[in-house]
């Protein structure tokens, strides 16, 4: 950033580093002890301090060294010029006001004007257009990290964006703010940069999609102009709170929107300040309209309307007629009607209208008057109402006072109120009905989203003079948004500190604003602020004063109120708010809170002609009246109403709902916050006001976040960077060598001796409180100035030292000088000196002669030998380059000659091979035609018996129906006769009277059921079962009955059976039908899509065919090009040869050297472009390889996805299997249990034989009356728990096979699922390997072209160098001639220098050869280095492998955490079971107690009976004994009192004896009830996991389908790649390639060979398992069957319990009347007639107990019902599988079709290609006769050409072999998979049987537990029978008076006995049960 020059918009975005990095500031700063002092015109400014005295300090201001004294608690501490221009503010040291407010003037003087601070960004409006806002700004934060880009509104957007799509989370930003500081801006940047951004792949998305983005960011000017209006702070200025909800959809798309508004200013629409305005609507509606619609509209100027209070106040830069077009357009875009605008605009008139009306008083009384009404009538026209309705609703509104209406004059200043109400609420509707329509507009789509993104744009906290109700809202709405703020701060900050490991005590910074929130906000005990005034709504003479010293009485003391310091007016109070103290004014609140209107005139509005009025005023009947207000005293007119009885809700209480809503909404969400400030109030760019950013930071809570930061570790850095900074301050502590960061960091701190409550060490970063840091770099600075001296001296030094030196050596040069100067000026003027300097130089003049003629005898030698050494090289030079030709010649021809034998017998080798090969293929074909036909055979004789069945079933279906016309006749006869036995039965009715009203209930049961026997049949067959059971009471209609219903039940199983199999049949027959259909319809696609292939592979093969013609032609055209050149060359060469004379072959040698010259040129030329050729191709080959990683990138995408979804569903699986074993757990736990209370009950049992064998003499006559009965019961209560327990275990069964099919099928799945993936993985590695060998041979490919240029460019210098030798003897023999004509040497040394300057030429020549060579090694090395970057490739996309495999651990570790988290919900409810076993051991030990009391009561028993045989002995021995009679009647009177206690005890023991039965019945409904609700748990885990396994299913067809057509794919792209190459060969023209070809197609049938033995294994498999299916089916129908007949059997037996159940009741109706009969008797009978009664009771709650079991059965049978449907889709499915198998199969045998016609095609191509190779061998037999004189190039040419092809042909040989090892891993793959798969069958079969082991293991069960459960009724009948005789025990006490009583007595007392007899027997079988 430093070296280059930022872009405009770059300085509005970074900071200058050069500025950050000075040593000059650092230096001012640590030299002066810079601190912050406040400052009246600053905020705060610079000091250093200078002295310190106690709490006052002396400083020098930095600017102009002014000293002042300050406070010591005023000073702030300054941050170090490190922490300049800080991006993020919560990384300064010292946090506090002056740092803050430093940081953003710094940044907002240099154009940055968003700062974070923590979770905020700051913004500071700038008042000018930066150019941050461009698309380029756009695409470089799109998708960056936070702290990868500056500050910035589209990072917060971004970030907001990114974490919503990764996390799926929704987000929300919240914009606040004061008016004027831009947060509409902000959220219109929010808007745009997510249209962007959520719409970039616009090609994806539908037509619609691209429409809701235009319209989302054309609602702004619409809502802009409806809600905004310019005020004293802004021009644009939004008057309501809205919060806008983007919703996106999985992809992260924009699927629609919605807007919240909320506190719209209603009342700017009818009073303005001076230089402000209303609404923009109203200007822009005047400006704008149009004559006709201005007519319409009934619009006037601006100064004519009165709420227009400031006439027209013009906006800079801003016209309203063009802004009237730009909101109709958006309006026109969003989808508003011409009606609807027209609509609106005629409201909005209606609105200027209504200012315009006046009133005036009348003279002598206050009544108000309309003198003129022009106004009223616009209104009236606009609204489509009465003129003269209005103005009596104005004037002279109804009110209903009492239960009267009253027409009550108004005066002139209600009369003004109801008009400004009005204007305002028609206002407020019109808006919300705009909001609404646009949401409307905005949620068209019909795309469900995922997830949303919302933007508040709300104000911010305001404190002014004169705060009213709507700042109260305001700052209501602030307080919770800071808490909302605090407590996310406070979580970030925690998972900070738990994520780095560090002890801190939390602190729940939101819990700081709760008090003033609940001061607000609090319902009741106190109530708050805004339920005070909706109280004093309610009053009629409640006032504004009255409800303010109401809150002063209730909230005075709260720590967040306080009351006025000065009381200026009595409805002022002051609240505590976050960022300060608020002094609120109370009046017209209550006003404000209720909102009245005139409810005359919302009534005729409400009626109103034009639709779109109704519509706004439709729920007129909800609003504050005037019969309310005239309720009111005069005091309080206008401030006080009471609601309509819950109709009418305050604004207050509306307001606090849609926050509590948005509150809600945000706590859900992640939030993102944005703080925007005004810098000024002038509106100028570049001017900041330090208190008025000051007071905004306070009330934004950017402040109140410092404070936050304060309290914890703010500064964080990383270890390394720590080390790096500090570590010049503890250099003596850390050792030399390596050592780990965080020890290093410790090493030091300990070192610095810092407070260990200053600094915290976390995992990867040191915390610092505040100040830390600042104290640190002190320090630093400290040492470094320390060594900065002592280098500096250092250097001085060494500099001085070095000056001394040089001054001394200057010295004595000067001594030296000064003598030499000195010697001088002595010999200067001496004569003898000046003749010696004279004389000297003329010594030697006569020696030159002699040396001149020795060097002319040396030059003559050595030109002689210089011309004879010249002479032999030429010769010798000669001699050599013919034997080099030579040589060169005899090689060429060998070469040639042995090339054309090898290719000779390679041919006749390969010819012979092919024979063979070709032969064999035959036979195998012949072969396989032999068997394809027998095949054939056999499918038509499948397909006449199918037809055959058809018929055959076809028929049956029609003796089927025959057979069901002849049962519905006799079902005919059975209902006669079954009415005949009805009569039977209605005169059996005088036996049994109770029995008979039975009767009647179920023959009127009978008769309904028999009219819908047609429809149910069914339950006709539960109603005759039923009957059936009754009339076995009757033992005379008994054998009838069951003769004719056995007959029928076996007529309706006849029935049920045919039409079973008739349904079977039809369904049969249907699903051929549907196959036939599908297997036509797949089809026809599949010769589709084979004709498209086909004709793609066209196309491919002809675009390939053209562009290597076009190479081929070009070749020629380079061939022809040199041949061209050669043959001018050598008609040059014959020319110069021509010219004779001396001159002119000089010229022709220079125009000769100069034509070389040239065409060198030329080859160059030529090799430039061949360069540009071969760098074209390799760019293409480069888009190619693109284009290939792009797809392999988007099926690694595809598999990811994959991937996830199976391991989504896999851990669905694995909580399903975990929930299913905790539910076998617990079953366990219930056997077990069981068996330890059947232990119990047997030990009871032998108890209860002892006490049997006592009382069996007595019980034997009453047992012979109730036998009978009792059997029947325990029958009924048999086959009832049989059934039940029957069923239960079915269930179980089912569930386990389910279960374990379900967990079968997951390993099969997740087999599956690795199998594909291994196998993916295995092709992309293949892929790649191919990929990179391809790249490989093309590098070899081109470096062996380079070398044949090369070798081309050696032979083109061989060439000149022969030119050069022949120029040579040119010369040579020109010097001969010349040496002939002349002697001269001057001609000799002409020639020298020529033959210099051609030598010079050919090094100049070979020069620019090397430097070609240069190049050539060059792109050598480049190739090298590309090859090495595709190796670095390879390595890269492993790193990825492992990645993956890393996030597969993760996915692991994820999937143990789950499992952890279930194994404690199972603990749970191990637990709850737990103390349900506890309640039932309480039970036991109760019923033990019972049996101790039981004991008790029969050892008093024998007492009692005892003391009467005393008594009876005493009695008779009365006559013996004199005693008297006083002292028997004593005795007895003793004896009657210990009875009586007796009784009481007894009747003590009977009621706990009770109480504890009713204990334990309520256990066991409990226990019945968990059972239940845990048996529908199960089932609809079940369920859960069978719709599970359905869904694998479904995915693992549609990965097989996927694979087939993948494979399809493969073998038709292998079968077109070799077409091509055997097109390419044929092209050439050369046998090879021809045989190659073949070999190819052979190859070719091979694999397909394969590929069809394969196929045909699979449609073997696929015809085993549809078989296997089918069984599986039947029998599931079988066992559905089974259920059914159950189920009908449990009907049956509920039936007959209930009708038990009323004979019960019947006898208890029996026995209670004879007790009231019998009620005189003594008080022993009345003590049984409790007891009974007591019986009844219970009877009654066994009776709802059956209800509940009646229920429960109900809820099986449902469950049973469930069941069977599952099953048959289960049919269905597999059915559908079977299907496709065999279109699968048809497709196999239509491909073998196809395969065979290719054969034929390709045999016919082979020999027609022979054909042409032949004839084109005997024709360049005859060319090569014809040219033999162009042999040598023609042979070179094509011996390069060879060698190219034989590598190309190798390259495809190696291509083939490593596409059919691929074919031979698949295979071999393929073969592993149907081996795991037969094994997975085998462990199925394995499972079942063991399922089925279980199952029989559970039945011997259930039979021990009916054994158990048959001896425990046995036990109960006993204990009961036992409890019958203690109660007949007590009757012998009033055996005398039983004996006066006489028979009629005994027989009551019998009755009574059979009474309790029964009882308990009913209560025996029902324990049991």
């Amino acid at each position: 950033m430093s070296k280059k020059a930022p872009t405009e918009d770059e300085k509005f975005l970074f900071v200058d580093k050069d500025f950050l990095n000075s040593p000059m500031a650092q230096a001012d700063w640590s030299a002066k002890k810079l601190v912050w002092i406040p400052s009246e015109r600053h905020g705060f400014e610079a000091a250093s301090i200078k002295e310190e005295h106690g709490d006052e300090v002396l400083v020098e201001l930095a600017d102009n060294a002014k000293k002042v004294t300050v406070n010591k608690d005023d000073i702030q501490k300054m941050n170090p010029p490190k922490f300049s221009k800080v991006e993020d503010m919560a990384e300064l040291t010292c946090l506090n006001e002056a740092s803050v407010l430093h940081n953003i003037r710094e940044r907002y003087f240099s154009g940055l004007i968003y700062t974070y601070s923590g979770l905020f960004c700051v913004v500071v409006n700038p008042y000018k257009m930066l150019p941050i806002y461009s698309e380029k700004i756009i695409e470089m934060y799109k998708g960056k990290k936070r702290h990868e880009v500056p500050p910035h509104i589209y990072s917060i957007a971004d970030n907001a964006y990114r974490n919503m799509m990764q996390d799926r989370e929704d987000q929300s930003i919240l914009c606040t703010g004061e008016s004027g500081a831009g947060k509409t801006e902000n959220t219109k940047k929010v808007i745009q940069y997510l249209a962007v951004v959520a719409s970039s792949h616009k090609g994806k998305k539908d037509s619609s999609a691209g429409e809701l983005e235009k319209q989302l960011l054309q609602a702004n000017p619409i809502l802009e102009a409806f809600g905004n209006a310019k005020t004293i702070k802004n021009d644009n200025s939004s008057r309501f709170g809205k919060f806008i909800r983007i919703n996106f959809d999985v992809t992260g798309y924009i699927v629609g929107a919605n807007v919240e508004t909320y506190l719209l200013e209603k009342s700017r629409c009818i009073r303005q300040a001076k230089t402000e305005r209303a609404f923009h609507i109203f200007y822009y509606m005047i400006a704008g309209a149009q004559n006709k619609l201005r007519e319409e509209l009934l619009l006037e100027s601006f100064s004519n309307y009165r709420f227009l209070s400031a006439a027209h106040v013009q906006i800079t830069g801003q016209q309203d007629d063009e802004m009237y077009e730009e909101t109709m357009e958006a309006m026109k875009i969003m989808g508003f009607t011409d009606e609807e605008r027209i609509d609106i605009m005629k409201v909005c008139s209606t609105v200027m209208q209504l200012g315009n009306i006046e009133f005036k008083k009348e003279r002598n009384q206050e009544q108000a008057t309309m003198p003129d009404n022009t106004a009223a009538q616009k209104v009236c026209h606009l609204q489509g109402i009465n003129v003269t309705d209005f103005t009596r609703a104005i004037l002279t509104p109804r009110i209903k006072v009492g239960r009267e209406v009253v027409q009550k004059a108004q005066t002139k200043e209600q009369a003004d109120f109801a008009i400004e109400a009005l204007a305002k609420a028609v206002f407020e509707r019109l808006f919300r009905w705009i909001l609404g329509r646009v949401n409307k507009a905005l949620d068209k789509t019909k795309r469900q989203g995922a997830s949303f993104l919302g933007i508040l744009d709300i104000a911010g906290f305001e404190i002014f003079e004169d705060n009213s109700f709507e700042q109260l809202c305001i700052n209501y709405t602030n307080e919770k948004l800071q808490q909302l703020f605090n407590h996310t701060m406070f979580i970030l900050e925690q998972e900070e500190y738990q994520r780095e490991g560090i002890e801190w005590n939390f602190i729940d910074f939101g819990l700081d604003l709760q008090p003033c929130i609940e001061l607000i906000e609090r319902p009741n005990n106190p109530p708050g602020i805004l339920a005070l005034l909706d109280e004093e709504c309610w009053f009629p003479k409640a006032t504004d004063i009255s409800f303010v010293e109401k809150l002063m009485n209730t909230q005075g003391n709260h720590v967040k109120f306080a009351k006025p310091k000065q009381l200026k007016d009595k409805t002022e109070f002051s609240l505590f708010h976050y960022a300060g103290r608020v002094e609120y004014n109370a009046t017209a609140w209550l006003t404000k809170n209720m909102d009245p209107l005139n409810d005359n005139v919302t009534s005729l509005l409400n009626n109103s002609s034009s639709q779109f009025v109704q519509d706004l005023w439709k729920d007129a009947d909800r609003v504050v009246g005037l019969d309310t207000i005239a309720k009111m005293t005069d005091s309080s007119m206008p401030s006080a109403s009471k609601t309509k009885k819950g109709m009418f809700r305050t604004v207050g209480q509306l307001y606090k709902e849609s926050l509590a809503k948005l509150m809600t909404t945000l706590h859900n969400t992640q939030p993102n916050f944005v703080r925007c400030i005004i810098p000024n109030h002038e509106k100028k760019a570049g001017k900041l006001d330090a208190y008025l950013v000051l007071e905004q930071l306070r009330c934004n809570g950017v402040l109140e976040g410092i404070r936050i930061c304060r309290q914890g570790f703010p500064n964080r850095i990383v270890f390394q960077e720590f080390r790096q900074r500090y570590e010049i301050l503890a250099a003596s502590a850390i050792p030399k060598g390596f050592m780990d960061g965080k020890q290093a960091c410790c090493l030091m701190i300990k070192h610095l001796d810092l407070d260990p409550n200053l600094y915290r060490i976390g995992q990867s970063k040191i915390f610092f409180r505040t100040g830390v840091l600042a104290q640190l770099e002190e320090e630093r600075d400290l040492k470094i100035t320390v060594v900065i001296i002592a280098f500096q001296s250092q250097a001085r030094g060494f500099l001085a030292r070095k000056a001394f030196a040089k001054r001394q050596q200057q010295l004595t040069a000067m001594k030296v000088i000064q003598r030499n100067c000195a010697a001088y000026l002595k010999l200067r003027n001496w004569q003898w000196w000046r003749l010696f300097t004279k004389v000297k130089p003329l010594l030697q003049v006569t020696r030159q002669e002699e040396e001149m003629g020795l060097k002319d005898e040396e030059l003559m030698r050595a030109k002689e030998l210089a011309s004879k050494s010249e002479i032999e090289l030429k010769e010798i030079s000669l001699k050599h380059t013919s034997v080099l030709e030579e040589r060169n010649a005899l090689q060429e021809q060998l070469q040639a000659e042995t090339e054309l034998y090898a290719e000779a017998e390679e041919m006749r080798v390969r010819l012979a091979s092919k024979k063979q090969e070709l032969e064999e293929i035959l036979h195998e074909m012949e072969a396989r035609l032999d068997e394809e036909e027998e095949r054939a055979q056999v499918l038509l004789v499948d397909k006449k018996k199918m037809q055959q069945q058809m018929q055959e079933l076809e028929e049956h279906l029609e003796e089927e129906e025959d057979a069901r016309q002849k049962l519905q006749l006799e079902k005919v006869t059975c209902e006669g006769k079954i009415k005949k036995l009805d009569d039977d039965i209605l005169v059996m009715e005088d036996q049994n009277n109770k029995l008979l009203k039975e009767r009647k209930l179920m023959e009127e049961r009978i008769a309904d059921f028999s009219s819908n026997l047609a429809e149910e049949e069914e339950k006709s067959k539960n109603l005759t079962k039923l009957k059936n059971k009754h009339e076995s009471m009757i033992s005379e209609l008994e054998v009838r009955l069951k003769k004719e219903e056995k007959g029928r039940q076996e007529l309706d199983k006849a029935k049920r059976k045919l039409e079973a199999e008739s349904n079977d049949m039809q369904e049969q027959i249907a699903d051929l039908q549907a196959q036939i259909a599908d297997l036509k319809a797949q089809l026809a696609k599949k010769e589709e899509e084979l004709q498209n292939a086909l004709a793609r592979l066209e196309d491919e093969t002809g675009q390939k065919n053209n562009a290597l013609k076009k190479i081929r032609e070009l070749e020629g055209h380079i061939s022809d090009l040199q041949e061209d050149l050669d043959s001018e060359r050598a008609a040059r060469n014959k020319a110069e040869k021509i010219k004779r004379d001396l001159g002119e072959e000089l010229e022709a040698l220079k125009s000769e050297l100069e034509d070389t010259l040239d065409s060198t040129a030329t080859q160059q030329e030529l090799r430039a472009k061949r360069e540009q050729e071969v760098n074209l191709l390799k760019k293409a080959i480069d888009d190619e390889n693109r284009t290939h990683e792009s797809q392999i990138q988007e099926m690694r995408q595809k598999h990811t996805q994959a991937v996830e979804e199976l391991t989504d569903q896999l851990e669905q699986s694995k909580r399903v299997k975990s929930n299913l074993e905790k539910a076998k757990q617990a079953l366990e736990k219930e056997t077990s249990d069981l068996t330890i209370e059947v232990r119990s009950l047997t030990q009871a049992k032998q108890d209860g034989e002892h006490k049997r064998k006592k009382l069996e003499g007595q019980v034997t006559d009453l047992q012979s009356r109730f036998t009978d009965s009792e059997k029947q019961k325990a029958e009924l209560g048999e086959r009832c728990s049989k059934i039940t327990i029957e069923l239960e275990s079915v269930t179980n069964i089912l569930n386990e096979a389910e279960g374990k099919n379900i967990k079968l099928s997951k390993d099969v799945s997740s087999l599956t699922s690795q199998l594909q993936d291994s196998q993916e993985l295995l092709a992309e590695e293949t892929r790649q390997k191919l990929q990179f060998s391809t790249k490989l041979r093309q590098v070899e490919d081109e470096r062996n072209n380079l070398q044949e240029q090369l070798e081309e460019e050696m032979e083109a210098k061989r060439n000149v160098e022969r030119h050069v030798s022949t120029l040579n003897i040119q010369l040579s023999d020109s010097k001969k001639k010349l040496d002939e004509m002349t002697g001269n040497i001057e001609l000799l040394e002409e020639g020298k220098k020529r033959l210099q300057r051609d030598l010079e030429a050919a090094n100049t020549q070979f020069e620019e050869k090397a430097s070609a060579y240069d190049k050539m090694e060059k792109t050598k090395n480049r190739l090298q280095q590309e090859l090495e970057d595709t190796l670095m490739d390879l390595d890269n996309q492993r790193q990825n492998v492992s990645n993956l495999e890393k996030k597969q651990k993760k996915f692991d570790q994820m999937l143990a955490e789950e499992k952890n988290i279930s194994s404690k919900y199972a603990d749970e409810r191990d637990r709850a079971e737990a103390e349900a076993r506890e309640k039932e051991t309480k039970a036991l030990s109760l019923a033990r107690a019972l049996d101790e009391a039981q004991c008790s009561r029969e050892e008093l028993d024998r007492a009692n009976k005892a003391l009467k045989m005393e008594m009876e002995d005493l009695i008779s021995s009365k006559d013996d004994v004199g005693k008297s009679v006083h002292e028997l009647e004593k005795s007895k009177r003793g004896l009657e009192a210990q009875v009586e206690e007796m009784k009481t005890q007894l009747e003590e023991l009977e009621d706990e004896l009770q109480a504890a039965e009713d204990a334990k019945l309520r256990l066991e409904v409990n226990m019945q009830a968990l059972k239940a609700q845990f048996d529908r748990d199960l089932q609809g885990r079940d369920e859960m996991g069978e719709e599970k396994k359905r869904q694998l299913v479904k995915q693992v067809r549609e990965l097989e389908t996927e694979l087939e057509d993948e494979r399809k794919q493969r073998a038709l792209a292998t079968a077109a790649k070799k077409k091509l190459e055997g097109d390419m060969k044929d092209m050439e023209g050369q046998i090879e390639t021809t045989s190659k070809g073949r070999d190819e197609a052979i190859k070719q049938l091979r694999k397909l060979q394969a590929q069809m033995k394969d196929y045909q294994r699979e449609l073997e498999d696929a015809r085993a398992a549809r078989e296997e299916v089918l069984t599986t089916a039947k029998e599931s129908e079988k066992k559905a069957k089974g259920l059914e007949a159950e189920l009908m059997q449990l009907q049956e037996e509920l039936a007959s319990a209930e009708r038990a159940r009323k004979q019960a009741e019947a006898e208890r109706d029996e026995l209670s009347d004879e007790l009231s009969s019998n009620s005189s008797g003594k008080s022993a009978l009345a003590d049984e007639k409790r007891r009974l009664e007591a019986k009844i009771s219970q009877l009654e709650e066994e009776l709802e107990e059956e209800q509940s079991n009646m229920e429960i059965v109900n809820d099986r049978l449902r469950k049973s019902t469930q069941q069977a449907d599952q099953l048959n889709n289960e049919l269905q499915t597999e059915r559908t599988t079977s299907q496709k198998n065999e279109s699968a199969r048809q497709q196999m045998e239509r491909q073998n079709k196809e395969l065979k016609a290719k054969l034929q095609e390709m045999e016919n191509q082979v020999k027609s290609k022979f054909k042409s190779s032949i004839t084109a061998l005997e024709a360049k037999v005859a060319q090569l006769d014809e040219q033999l004189e162009q042999e040598n190039r023609e042979k070179q040419a094509s011996a390069k050409a060879v060698r190219q092809k034989d590598k190309k042909l190798k390259d495809l040989i190696m291509q083939v072999e490593d596409e059919r090892k691929q074919a031979e891993q698949y295979k071999d793959q393929a073969e592993k998979s149907n081996t795991r798969m037969k094994q997975l069958k085998r462990q199925l079969e394995e499972s079942e049987e063991e399922s089925q082991r279980a199952t029989a293991a559970r039945r011997k069960l259930q039979r021990e537990l009916d054994e158990a459960t048959e001896a425990s009724d046995a036990m109960s009948r006993e204990v009961n029978s036992l409890k019958s005789k203690l109660r007949r025990g007590n009757e012998p006490s009033f055996g005398s008076a039983g004996r006066r009583m006489g028979g009629g007595r005994r027989v009551v007392e019998d009755a009574s006995e059979e009474e309790v007899d029964s009882q308990s027997d009913f209560n025996g079988t029902k324990s049991a049960e």
